[in-house]
């Protein structure tokens, strides 16, 4: 299949000849267009993962046997891009299919502009695509597409373009192959704690935080550690300032 790409239509496969393959999202970006994440769910032959580490997606980019992760990112020209790379003659043989999805951040893939995914050869770094899919969304309501999906067919591979959309997001398509997801609402903060009064004084129901202003005319205190009442002074008749210097003389 080197150096032809086959046009897919839904519903439409094609052999894989290549050992690993590299999955481009492709799609334009604009002004109140979605961003796009790809995602990828390794299947046993139940259609269902083995666990929750088969999904690999934003936040689990990897998946822990190395062989199916995402990659960055990219601008390429107009366009933006995600992609999923797998290693397919490598995967264990538990795994029957790898699941090419895309999720929608912020709104519906009605939005979403020229969507399209382009399958390459993982092993060429420049090469025409294997495949290309135009991904249009059914309804317009879907937040998640299933895009195509790899599969086993007797000893080799094949790719399938499969444009399945889901309304419930991300959330909907883990789900709907046996992801568990928590989604319990995190507990609300409790309230602090009364602010105890300043020690000492006692306060009203609506004094302030730190910095309580005090009482006018604060009880007079005795005893260790607070200034005594000082004797009544009496001026020395006799008691004269030295003479200032002349910082100290006014005009």
């Amino acid at each position: 299949m080197t150096g032809m790409t086959h046009a897919m239509v839904k519903g439409s496969n094609v052999p894989l000849e290549a050992a690993a393959v590299r999955a481009v999202l492709r799609w334009t970006p604009g002004a109140g267009v979605p961003d796009v994440d790809a995602s990828a769910l390794l299947l046993g032959t139940d259609a269902r993962v083995r666990s929750d580490e088969d999904f690999v997606f934003y936040n689990q980019p990897r998946h822990p046997s190395g062989l199916v992760r995402r990659l960055p990112k990219k601008r390429v020209a107009e366009h933006l891009t995600d992609t999923v790379e797998a290693d397919l003659s490598a995967l264990d043989a538990s795994v029957d299919q790898v699941v090419l999805a895309a999720s929608s951040d912020g709104d519906t893939f009605q939005h979403v502009r020229d969507l399209r995914i382009l399958l390459y050869d993982a092993a060429l770094a420049e090469s025409e695509p294997l495949a290309v899919f135009d991904v249009k969304p059914e309804t317009g309501e879907e937040t998640a597409i299933i895009c195509g999906e790899l599969y086993r067919r007797g000893e080799g591979w094949k790719f399938r373009a499969v444009a399945q959309g889901y309304p419930t997001g991300l959330v909907g398509l883990a789900t709907a192959f046996g992801i568990s997801v928590d989604e319990t609402e995190p507990a609300a903060a409790p309230e602090p704690p009364a602010r105890p009064p300043a020690y000492g004084y006692p306060q009203s129901p609506d004094a302030p935080a730190y910095g309580y202003p005090q009482p006018s005319s604060p009880p007079v205190r005795s005893g260790y550690g607070y200034p005594q009442p000082a004797a009544a002074f009496v001026p020395d008749p006799d008691f004269r300032l030295p003479p200032m210097g002349p910082q100290f003389v006014r005009p």
